[in-house]
């Protein structure tokens, strides 16, 4: 016979056989100081028949408690956040592509005199009244197109409230959208807080750091931090500088909303002076250029 600690530890105590859910939750919050022959107690105990159906009903446990536990992650702040820009790269990129096939079919099919293109062209065209069928059905269509732009700029606006919520720092040095961006590529926060800066620095550059590894290009200098203005603002030979200076500090920021979620001013300050420290060497360089001259 096992002892009332043996079964007290066990994972099934006191939980209804046929109650999956109770039992995954059972697995989530029990442990016990070592390792016991559970079959046999849950035998013992009258929650299974025998070793077989105790291992069907451990195995039916541990299935549920995996789905609660995908569908919890995928719930995550960060999960959306990622949704979010996705659906947000979606519905402009399918809003571009349906306003370029607007502009073929109702450039000549209505006669608009105007210097718009684009998605400015489809709101436009939206504004018609048409005159007859193959007129209502571009303009339907242009219709579309203006709501997904819209579409569009509410889930940029959701970003922009929700990514300094989800990851502060990180959305303060990149902006939110580019902070958005980088934790999209890396899969989540916690695996962005958990890659090196020369990961970060590339990250959205995949295709020409793979091209690098060939050997049939030079190594990426930066991925999509080149949207950030300390990067695309500084001068081409320094570039390559600001970008380690801003995925370094972008690593830590990561790090900080990951472990820990406060604010800390002085990482974004550090920053800042090592832009400002890279930038005046630019400046001496070009007034040394124009002494020389």
């Amino acid at each position: 016979m096992t002892d009332s600690a043996d079964a007290g530890a066990a994972w099934f105590a006191g939980v209804d056989p046929d109650d999956a859910e109770a039992a995954s939750a059972a697995i989530a919050a029990s442990e016990a100081d070592q390792p016991n022959d559970w079959p046999a107690i849950a035998v013992e105990q009258g929650f299974a028949d025998d070793e077989a159906e105790y291992y069907d009903r451990l195995h039916e446990a541990t299935v549920t408690a995996a789905r609660e536990a995908a569908r919890e992650a995928e719930r995550a702040d960060d999960k959306q956040l990622v949704h979010a820009l996705r659906a947000m790269d979606d519905t402009e990129r399918t809003a571009n592509e349906l306003a370029e096939r607007l502009e073929e079919w109702a450039g000549a099919l209505l006669d608009i005199e105007t210097d718009a293109t684009g998605l400015d062209f489809a709101a436009v065209v939206a504004d018609e009244d048409p005159e007859n069928a193959t007129e209502e059905r571009a303009v339907s269509l242009a219709q579309r197109v203006v709501d997904l732009r819209a579409e569009r700029d509410d889930l940029r606006t959701f970003i922009e409230r929700r990514a300094p919520e989800v990851a502060p720092n990180l959305a303060e040095m990149a902006g939110p959208v580019l902070a958005a961006r980088l934790i999209s590529l890396a899969g989540g926060l916690e695996p962005l807080a958990k890659k090196p800066s020369g990961t970060v620095q590339v990250l959205g550059a995949e295709d020409a750091l793979f091209a690098h590894l060939r050997g049939h290009a030079p190594s990426p200098k930066h991925g999509v931090i080149f949207t950030h203005e300390f990067v695309r603002g500084t001068r081409l030979e320094d570039r390559g500088s600001a970008s380690r200076a801003l995925a370094g500090k972008l690593s830590i920021a990561a790090r900080i909303d990951h472990y820990s979620g406060d604010m800390r001013p002085d990482l974004h300050e550090e920053l800042r002076d090592r832009m400002d420290t890279i930038r005046a060497r630019a400046n001496e360089a070009d007034e040394a250029e124009v002494i020389d001259e």
